[in-house]
């Protein structure tokens, strides 16, 4: 390990004692000091409550083909701290994570400290104008208008869609929620979205229209046309791109490769030189761990971070229409401050099998709570409090014709993915 690495992560995840706290006063301050980075290279904003980390994912993979040096910001991480940062597809280095940490520490070290995400968007921004990307794509932490990620000023702001999220943030009703995520649209950009929920549509077109900001919409100047074998047809304003495929799992990613796609647009009509070999090997070469990933055929195992309702009936769904046939056992582990009623109950109308866990992480449920809940629904959980032992007494448990599913948060994904690459070499 890089020396004083350990340190400096160390004092980074000590952060997280000072939990979530909305605004952009210290992020500011923390990019005077370093100069203020972001300004050093052009970037595409993504918001939203679901899929945009593919979105982003799809985005990076689309301009590093088309000759860019790219810089990629996603949360959380599954493994490695390395891997919310990323250059043209592949985590920054230890060292580079070193020199960062010591960075900002020496700015924040002088005056209130920041969070764990403030400290952690100041280095990604700071990495990015050490090594002179062309684009950043910056996924949201949660919300939009007091996100620490909020400092930039795109080129394109994007929309993913509008589900209930983090009520005591953003707010309880779809309308409010839409308007923290709007607050990344900035005067004069490109906006894209892929909600269709009216309310909230409503309140992204109302803050597009405040600033004089150009909107494209899927549905109405977006438009998909899907084929056999999972190809697909864009259509948007101006360009159309046929027989388009995504190298990523579920039907759900055609819809955020059309907002990506409707960004690309936007871009190329400012001028942006994107070659159509860049697009379509972009989309089908893009990889983005444990969404709906698939890193054992027999038996199937599939990992996916679904952590809210919205993403738990988009796995429900593949769940029903592609593993059927198959025995399956699902491993569960969801945060307390989620909404875990829900997904538990959803979850229990398709699994065989439910083995609760706990990821390594303070704010995951006790899966003895969680247990009692789904007793309720005529199902006699299996309660294994660290993730590893869950994922072996499926595996143990498992056919070759079975399937074992992994969910419920992107931490108890991270470690299950952890565990199967040390031991099953995924």
């Amino acid at each position: 390990m890089i020396p004083r690495l350990d340190e400096h992560l160390a004092a980074l995840y000590r952060l997280r004692r000072f939990g979530i706290k909305p605004g952009l006063d210290t992020i500011s301050r923390l990019m005077r000091g370093l100069g203020n980075p972001q300004d050093r290279y052009s970037c595409i904003h993504v918001a939203g409550t679901n899929g945009k980390g593919s979105i982003a994912a799809m985005l990076s993979s689309v301009l590093v083909r088309a000759g860019y040096r790219v810089g990629l910001y996603t949360s959380p991480h599954l493994v490695r701290f390395n891997e919310r940062i990323r250059i043209n597809g592949c985590p920054v280095s230890d060292a580079d994570v070193a020199k960062a940490a010591e960075t900002v520490e020496g700015i924040y070290t002088q005056s209130a400290p920041p969070t764990f995400f403030e400290c952690a968007t100041a280095m990604a921004f700071y990495l990015f104008a050490v090594k002179k990307v062309d684009w950043a794509v910056v996924e949201t932490g949660m919300g939009g208008r007091y996100d620490a990620t909020n400092i930039l000023t795109p080129q394109v702001a994007i929309i993913s869609n509008i589900a209930i999220e983090h009520p005591q943030y953003l707010g309880n009703t779809l309308a409010k929620i839409a308007a923290e995520k709007a607050g990344i649209i900035k005067r004069g950009t490109g906006v894209v979205t892929g909600c269709r929920k009216k309310k909230a549509l409503k309140v992204i077109e109302r803050a597009a229209g405040e600033k004089g900001a150009l909107l494209r919409r899927l549905g109405k100047e977006i438009k998909i046309r899907r084929g056999k074998e999972g190809f697909f047809t864009y259509l948007g304003s101006r360009y159309r791109w046929d027989r388009l495929k995504v190298g990523l799992s579920g039907d759900h990613q055609v819809t955020n490769a059309a907002v990506a796609l409707g960004a690309l647009e936007l871009l190329i009509e400012k001028g942006l030189k994107i070659p159509e070999k860049a697009i379509y090997s972009g989309l089908s070469e893009v990889c983005w761990p444990g969404r709906l990933e698939i890193v054992s055929k027999n038996p199937l195992v599939l990992l996916d971070g679904a952590h809210n309702p919205a993403a738990i009936r988009t796995l429900k769904t593949f769940l029903e229409n592609g593993v059927a046939c198959r025995r399956l056992t699902l491993v569960v582990g969801i945060l307390k401050d989620k909404q875990w009623k829900t997904m538990a109950r959803y979850l229990a109308h398709v699994a065989d099998r439910i083995i609760l866990t706990r990821p390594e992480y303070e704010r995951a449920i006790n899966p003895d709570q969680m247990a009692s809940y789904l007793r309720n629904y005529k199902h006699d959980p299996v309660v294994v409090p660290h993730v590893a032992d869950a994922i072996l007494l499926a595996l143990n448990d498992a056919d070759d014709v079975d399937a074992v599913c992994v969910t419920g948060s992107l931490y108890t994904v991270g470690e299950a993915r952890a565990f199967l690459a040390r031991h099953y070499r995924i």
